[in-house]
């Protein structure tokens, strides 16, 4: 049986594929509510601070993993979409804590000098203080999303087809060791392909700054 047939290769891209597509989704939203969390963590009344340090915490101390197989026996719906909200509660919490980390570092004075202009809290967030944390925090986002799409193997354990379920599915029907080999050598190329891409913008991105 030839492994590299056209039809193997095409069905290995489809998981490569879906692959990004729940990585990007869930990058995307994690982003977003992990900047919620972590301004709620930062300035909002204590209450609604414990409660976000909750939820990071308890993401933050069990497996991921653990959260994908939770979702996947309790909510019914399209893979990408079970496989969007497993990542993106779990992830969320890691980026609130990224997201923090970079509120902390724009200084206290950039507050006083935007109140003395007149602006509002949403106002001071969205024009001086969010632009300075994404700023200073894209290299360990970019970090993160590389972690995110080497995490997305566990999903092949629900039958997801991403890249790792879909290899396989192909790997079942390997009659030799070294075809077998050979599928292996296919999916660290891409995983390795995909991640180091978004290495090198962050290298790029950081030449960028030092130099200007």
């Amino acid at each position: 049986m030839e492994i590299f047939s056209a039809t193997n290769l095409l069905y290995i891209w489809g998981g490569f594929v879906k692959t990004i597509e729940i990585s990007a989704l869930s990058i995307f939203f994690s982003l977003i509510f992990g900047t919620i969390l972590a301004l709620i963590k930062a300035y909002v009344s204590r209450p609604l601070r414990l409660i976000a340090s909750a939820y990071i915490e308890l993401f933050r101390c069990t497996p991921n993993l653990l959260w994908i197989l939770f979702i996947y026996f309790t909510v019914q719906g399209l893979d990408i979409v079970i496989s969007t909200i497993a990542f993106t509660l779990f992830t969320s919490a890691v980026m609130a804590e990224i997201v923090r980390g970079g509120l902390n570092a724009v200084p206290k004075g950039q507050f006083e000098a935007a109140r003395s202009q007149g602006f509002g809290f949403f106002q001071t967030m969205g024009y001086i203080i969010l632009p300075q944390t994404f700023k200073s925090i894209i290299p360990a986002l970019f970090s993160q999303c590389t972690t995110v799409i080497k995490d997305s193997s566990y999903l092949s354990g629900i039958n997801v087809a991403e890249l790792m379920y879909t290899s396989n599915v192909v790997m079942a029907h390997a009659l030799e060791l070294s075809q077998v080999l050979m599928v292996y050598g296919l999916i660290f190329a891409m995983y390795f392909a995909l991640n180091f891409g978004i290495s090198m913008l962050v290298r790029m991105y950081q030449r960028s700054v030092v130099a200007a």
